[in-house]
């Protein structure tokens, strides 16, 4: 697999990171996923210290994912599941009405 450097922005600085292509979009994401959350915590404006700022935005999103994991937010799999579901439903209406 092939590495590349990617170029991110974090709090308004320039990040240049090696990852493999095929994650680099994913990882842009991340990046300005990390961002929004420095974003909302900084909105509060109880913490303003950019190093409190990022590691309370940093500890939300580690919280989002154990939530994840432990099953008490949505299970990922249940929703594509249901997914499924609905386009089989919608897909057998649609072969329906063609007839």
């Amino acid at each position: 697999m092939e590495h590349k450097s990617l170029n991110i922005n974090i709090m308004g600085r320039d990040f240049c990171i090696v990852c493999p292509e095929d994650e680099q979009e994913e990882i842009q994401l991340a990046a300005a996923y990390l961002n929004d959350k420095i974003q909302e915590v900084k909105s509060e404006g109880r913490v303003v210290d950019s190093e409190r700022v990022t590691i309370v935005a940093a500890l939300k999103i580690s919280h989002e994912l154990l939530m994840i994991r432990n099953g008490s937010s949505f299970d990922i799999d249940e929703f594509k599941r249901r997914i499924a579901t609905l386009k089989k439903k919608i897909d057998g209406v649609i072969a329906s009405k063609d007839m």
